[in-house]
């Protein structure tokens, strides 16, 4: 299933952000009916850069460095799809399917839509999840991504 791109860019990025920014606070921060294996979802807010969480930026922009992220349009028209491809994360083989992986003390649940390729990567806590970001991989790593799921479930 194709994912649909709900917002537009019209050429003004301050109303496109606020209108982001909203559906941020609406589907993912004030979702209480947003879980992952029955938890919650829970997002940074510091720092707060514009009045706005730290999360948010951090989900619509790309880039090495923190201070040095830029906007990506492409982020930022698929934002609707992270509270989806959260509420819907099955095990293979169904199309968006999660695993879990280690990096350095932090488990992270990695949920891929294999038909878009994109990526929804949650932070293990002890009574809830912490959205860490959102994005589409470079080819060669959502490769490494698919066989890192595979042997999660030992496909």
């Amino acid at each position: 299933m194709s994912l649909p791109l709900i917002y537009e860019f019209h050429g003004n990025w301050t109303t496109y952000v606020e209108e982001l920014y909203n559906m941020y606070l609406d589907d993912i921060v004030n979702n209480t009916s947003l879980k992952f294996n029955t938890l919650p979802i829970k997002t940074r807010f510091k720092p707060i850069t514009d009045g706005k969480g730290f999360g948010f930026w951090h989900i619509i922009s790309d880039g090495e460095e923190e201070d040095d992220r830029v906007p990506d349009m492409r982020r930022c028209e698929s934002l609707p799809w992270v509270s989806y491809c959260i509420s819907t994360a099955k095990k293979p083989p169904s199309p968006i399917c999660w695993w879990k992986n280690k990096r350095g003390t932090n488990t992270h649940i990695v949920i891929l839509d294999e038909d878009e390729g994109f990526v929804v990567v949650l932070a293990e806590r002890k009574d809830y999840y912490l959205l860490k970001t959102a994005y589409f991989p470079k080819s060669y790593r959502l490769k490494s991504m698919k066989k890192e799921r595979d042997k999660y479930w030992s496909l």
